[in-house]
This record gives structure tokens, sequence and C-alpha cells, in this order.
């Protein structure tokens, strides 16, 4: 069936891009419609299908900078599946299991992640800044991320721009956890995320932030090392990602705010 949903695409315009190897039960599409480049998400299985109706709430009820803008359903055919249409942003996903393998992540000169952590701080710290800024306003929204890792992060490296993606599996919050873990990554997820009957809200999502800054300051594996940051920001992120949900900070907003007085005492911060 995606088979004849790529034929269809094909009458409306040239694919350039696919990314079939997802296990989300999607498959997406780079093509050019009339000039323009778009990202094209679709399913025809069950599972797919809820997680594009999902994503299809949240990119009607949230709208950001650092996202692609959102078109809605591509119009099609109901019996092929269901599509969502987005606007297509340039630049690299800086996890690409796809083409690098965990070793290659840290080491390949060729790798997103490699090239990335290779950039000035100040750099990578306005990366940080987009992310933390957007999961800010979300949380005013009552939106908590979920499955948000380094593979949700865009960067282009000749624009330094920084977007976000794979909105997918975000909810609302707190909810509580039905399932014996959430989807994502391990490196990411804090320990209540695999706790079924735990309690999901902006302190679970407070652990995946300080992450994300230990994996772009430091390296891929989640852990503070390889730290091209401060001290002061190390402690930031160090608080953040405690086991302990009582030992971090109590909201997104208290971690940004701390997280941005750590890095305003830094002289390379601009």
């Amino acid at each position: 069936m995606s088979d004849n949903f790529r034929s269809y695409l094909e009458t409306k315009g040239e694919i350039f891009r696919s990314f079939a190897d997802q296990d989300s039960g999607c498959i997406s599409y780079g093509v050019k419609i009339a000039g323009q480049k778009y990202f094209i998400k679709f399913s025809n299985e069950a599972r797919g299908i809820a997680s594009l109706q999902r994503a299809r709430l949240f990119g009607q009820q949230v709208q950001h900078s650092a996202l692609a803008k959102f078109h809605g359903l591509f119009p099609m055919p109901t019996e092929l599946g269901l599509a969502l249409q987005y606007n297509w942003l340039d630049g690299e996903v800086l996890y690409d299991y796809t083409r690098f393998t965990s070793e290659e992540r840290q080491t390949h000169p060729k790798c997103a992640h490699v090239r990335f952590r290779a950039l000035p701080l100040a750099k990578r710290l306005k990366s940080l800044d987009v992310i933390y800024t957007f999961h800010l306003e979300l949380a005013k929204t009552g939106y908590i991320a979920v499955d948000f890792y380094d593979g949700c992060v865009i960067y282009d490296f000749e624009k330094d721009k920084t977007y976000l993606c794979d909105m997918d599996e975000y909810q609302r919050a707190p909810f509580i956890l039905s399932k014996e873990r959430l989807p994502g990554s391990s490196r990411f997820m804090a320990p209540e995320e695999f706790q079924r009957g735990a309690k999901l809200d902006g302190v679970t999502n407070v652990y995946t932030l300080g992450k994300m800054a230990a994996v772009l300051l430091g390296d891929s594996t989640g852990a503070i090392n390889n730290w091209s940051g401060t001290e002061s920001m190390a402690k930031v992120i160090e608080r953040a990602t405690r086991s302990e949900r009582r030992e971090r900070y109590p909201s997104v907003a208290d971690f940004v705010r701390a997280w941005q007085q750590a890095v305003g005492q830094h002289p390379d911060r601009s």
C-alpha cells in the first residue's frame, strides 16, 4: 500500500528524499511540488495513523519559528491512508541512526553529531537556547515532550539555524503512564518513563532537557563527559538529571531560568 502512495505522490511532484527506515509505522518523503519543497509523512498502518493523528492535533495547536510550517492533511484518496504536509527544513538531523553506528556517531567526520560538537561553544549554546525556549513556551500550552531526543534536532550548518521536528508523541500533561514504558531514546528518558503508573509532567521534561545539554555539550551517550561548558552549567545539568524527581528543578521554567543564569556567566555566550 505504501507503494501505491509513492506512485500517487509522484504524480504530484518530484520525490527527492525518502525516509523509510522508521520505527513509527510511518514513511516520510521530501517532495518538490510547483517549485516548493515539502516534507510529507505517511502511513496506512493503525499505529502509524494514530501517531499522525496526534501530530496533526499538535500541529494545529502549536506554531513556532523552530518548527516547520504545518499545512495539515496532504490531499489524497482516503483509501491510501493518511499523510501530513509540512514545509521542508534544510539541515541535518543530529542523530541519524540510518547512516552511522553508535561508534561512528562519536568519531566519523561526516556525522552531523561529530561536526556539531566541533562547533564553537557559543553556537551550540545558541542551539540549546532554541530548544529550551521552545519547550518553555510549550509548557504554557499544557504539552510536554515525549520521545524527544537528538534525532528531533535539525541543524543547518550553512545558516547556523536550529529546528525541531517529530513532535508526534507529545502529550498534554500531567498524565499517568499506562504502559511499561514510553517510546523514546533511553539516553534522554527519566526513570519514571519506564514505570507503569508513574505520573509524567514538566519535571519529567526537566530531565530530558538536561540530557540534551549533556549530549550537545558533552558526548552522544548523554553522560557529562568531555564537557565543553562551564562548571556552573554542569551543576545545573547535574541537578536536572537526577533520578529522584523531587531533587530536580520543579518545572521547565525553573530549569530554563537556572540554565540561562549559568550561561549568562560565560564570557563567550554571544
